[in-house]
């Protein structure tokens, strides 16, 4: 049963990290299209 719980609780860990790792890309990513968006003008 402990093992079941810490595969649970790593796997809970990785999809939260890797949330906020896509967050902050899209982010990212919306700042570099405004800025070409801005050039462009």
């Amino acid at each position: 049963m402990k093992i079941l719980s810490a595969i649970a609780l790593l796997i809970a860990v990785f999809h939260l990290s890797a949330c906020n790792t896509w967050a902050g890309f899209g982010k990212d990513l919306q700042r570099g299209g405004e800025a070409i968006e801005r050039s462009v003008k």
